[in-house]
This record gives structure tokens, C-alpha cells and sequence, in this order.
């Protein structure tokens, strides 16, 4: 087994290989606006350090969100790509579970990464590999009382300590955390999400109103 990993749903471009057992190779920058430019450079360069061709990939996984639909679908799409380029099966982790894997908390606890609009996308967790709510788009202040006492692992709650008292990294995403948890995940033979995004929100970008359609005569 050799998973590439790659995850574009928070500000982190994030790349990695994971050959069932342990990360092999990783790669992640910070940067909101450069998803397309910097996910295939990240990807030669994990491919360089692991010493091995794309050819060798026996599985794609990608982060599916909760996020921001430009940098998420910048993730999915190159992660279809490839799957159909290699012919192998493409995996979808939500976002959310490679940060709680990640934090590697063993009792309840939440997650939270910026939803901008200031809104964060959130679930609560058992544990690091126990999801028990469905991610979710609220305002820090809504769901403070939910979450009292809890610690909340991610740049959303960093962003917002007087909603999240216990705020707690990393910040964003890694792909080795995300590749861990699909290894774990089809070793023991689970069923993963289908590569579709979850964006919970409309897209920022809308149509003009009073838009008019110019047809061809």
C-alpha cells in the first residue's frame, strides 16, 4: 500500500505519502490564496523525498471538507485527476477527522476551523478517532455553551478564545494525519466517503443580481 494524501479544504496545502504503516513523506505551506499553485509542486516534492514515482500509488486520499469551496475543490479535483490518471481508488476523510487523529485527545473534545464570515466549521469528538456529530457551519457565540468545558483543537478556535476557552493545535490539517486515518480505516475494513466536497454553505462567489444572459441572434 503507498497513499498520497493531499488536502486543500483549510489554508494549509498539505501533502503526503503513507505506505499503511507511517507517513513516508510530508509537505505542508500556509497559504489561503495559492492552493493551485502550490499542491503539484508539493506533490513532486514529497514523490522526490520518498524516492518513488506516482506510478508506485496504489490509493488516493483527499480532505473533503468542511471548507471554503475555491481551496477545497482545488484538492478534489487533483485528487480525481490522478485517481483516474493511476487507475486507483480515491478516498474521501472529512477534514475535521484528520485534525482530531492528529491532536491524539482520548476523551471528548471538539474541532473547529475558520468558516470565514466569521463562522467556524465544527464537530465533537469521543476520542482522536471517534466522530458523534456531523460537521456543522455556526457563529463561535452559538455554539459556545455547547462546547463548554471541551477542549477545541484548530484554528477556529484560536480564532475565536472568548467562544473557546481551552483552544488547542495544530491549527490546520496535515495530510499524514488524513492518511493515517484512511490506512486505519481500510485496514479494517470500513467504508470511506466518496471524493465529494462538504461545503455546508453556498460558495462566496454568486451571479450578479439583474444579471442579463446575452444570446447569440
Amino acid at each position: 500500500m503507498l497513499l498520497l494524501a493531499v488536502d486543500t479544504a483549510t489554508p494549509a496545502v498539505t501533502v503526503a505519502l503513507h505506505d499503511g504503516t507511517s507517513v513516508v513523506a510530508e509537505s505542508g505551506q500556509v497559504d489561503a490564496r495559492k492552493h493551485g499553485e502550490l499542491l503539484l509542486p508539493a506533490v513532486d516534492r514529497v514523490l522526490a523525498e520518498a524516492g518513488v514515482r506516482l506510478d508506485a500509488v496504489t490509493d488516493v486520499v483527499v480532505g473533503v471538507g468542511p471548507g471554503p469551496y475555491t481551496g477545497l475543490r482545488v484538492g478534489l479535483v487533483t485528487a480525481a485527476t490522478f485517481g483516474s490518471a493511476l487507475s486507483v481508488p480515491v478516498h474521501g476523510v472529512c477534514t475535521l477527522d484528520g485534525l482530531a487523529y492528529a491532536a491524539g485527545l482520548e476523551g471528548p473534545f471538539a474541532v473547529a476551523t475558520d468558516a470565514r464570515r466569521k463562522e467556524v466549521y465544527w464537530a465533537r469528538y469521543e476520542d482522536f478517532r471517534t466522530r458523534v456529530t456531523e460537521p456543522a457551519v455556526d457563529r463561535p457565540a452559538d455554539i459556545a455553551e455547547r462546547l463548554a468545558g471541551l477542549p477545541v483543537v484548530g484554528a477556529g478556535a484560536v480564532l475565536y478564545p472568548e467562544a473557546f476557552g481551552d483552544a488547542r493545535g495544530p491549527e490546520h490539517v496535515s495530510a499524514g494525519a488524513l492518511a493515517a486515518v484512511a490506512a486505519e480505516r481500510l485496514a479494517a475494513g470500513a467504508e470511506l466517503l466518496p471524493p465529494q466536497p462538504l461545503y455546508l454553505r453556498r460558495p462566496d462567489a454568486q451571479v450578479p443580481k439583474n444579471y442579463k444572459v446575452v444570446t447569440p441572434k
